[in-house]
């Protein structure tokens, strides 16, 4: 079964939590940079995108 979520929505809820708890760290300010990014969508879109798409592929495969 396949569970697709938007990069935008994922990173939003994340960047709420992380304010609203006023985390300050390198997770919390990666989560922002990323809420960030994909929300504007800048010309250094499809590097940090393959990025994360790797990432996400590698943590379902150590799920399996």
């Amino acid at each position: 079964m396949t569970f697709t979520i938007s990069a935008v929505l994922l990173f939003g809820t994340a960047s709420f939590f992380a304010i609203k708890t006023k985390a300050a760290g390198a997770g919390a300010a990666t989560v922002l940079f990323l809420f960030g990014f994909f929300a504007a969508g800048t010309g250094a879109y499809e590097p940090i995108a393959n990025v994360v798409k790797s990432t996400a592929q590698a943590l379902t495969d150590l799920a399996d």
